[in-house]
């Protein structure tokens, strides 16, 4: 016996569609992708367009709409609520700058972050620092989240495959970042979220991405409860 509602698990893999394409997507294309006929992919955006989780240009593409930043708003202070002990933990285990970064647009954006308790020399990866999404660890980590495309560089095609992303020096020179995808249902669509550490060249990689990819494990758990 299905267990899944067939019109809801359309809706919510529509929304998924309009958030992999930044540039839109038309109803033709969604129907395509979702293998169903335009009237059916047509009565789905209505139906999410009153919802105010997708809008519609004059010009005809689909992208999301306001709503999903409402309920992205909703999930952070959730998220940090489970996570904030699990990246202290991280923080500790791997004496580097602890964080998670959500995707903003076309930038990675760090919304919370712990320090190691010794006085080590610490990297200014802050709260609301923000960078492009195809530089540094934790944009790679989110973009190889997504599902693989043709213009993919090979950095991203590498965090793919391994499940992390490491970076030397691409945002301040000497710092080494370490990130990894949260990988749970509740994050998609409207929040892509990372976790890593960020230190400078005497931080020992191999830890780093035991703990890292072990954490995200963990909050994708908790995340997902």
């Amino acid at each position: 016996m299905a267990t899944t509602l067939q019109t809801l698990d359309r809706g919510l893999r529509a929304l998924e569609i309009v958030a992999e394409h930044a540039e839109g997507v038309t109803i033709a294309e969604l129907a395509e992708q979702l293998a169903v006929h335009r009237a059916i992919a047509y009565r789905i955006v209505t139906t999410l367009e009153g919802r105010g989780l997708i809008t519609r240009t004059r010009e005809g593409p689909v992208r999301l709409g306001a709503g999903i930043s409402l309920l992205a708003s909703r999930f952070e202070p959730q998220l940090r609520g489970v996570a904030q002990p699990l990246l202290q933990r991280l923080a500790r285990a791997t004496r580097a700058t602890a964080f998670i970064s959500v995707a903003q647009g076309d930038e990675c954006v760090v919304i919370m972050e712990a320090e190691p308790e010794e006085g080590l020399l610490r990297v200014g990866y802050r709260v609301g620092s923000r960078h492009p999404l195809k530089r540094g660890a934790a944009g790679i980590a989110i973009l190889a989240a997504r599902p693989p495309q043709p213009d993919d560089d090979e950095a991203v095609r590498q965090a793919r495959t391994e499940g992390f992303s490491l970076t030397r020096g691409q945002l301040q020179r000497g710092a080494v970042g370490v990130a990894s995808a949260i990988a749970s249902p509740q994050v998609r669509p409207g929040v892509e979220a990372c976790v890593g550490v960020v230190a400078m060249d005497d931080l020992d990689t191999d830890t780093a991405i035991r703990e890292v990819m072990d954490h995200a494990g963990q909050l994708a758990d908790l995340i997902g409860q």
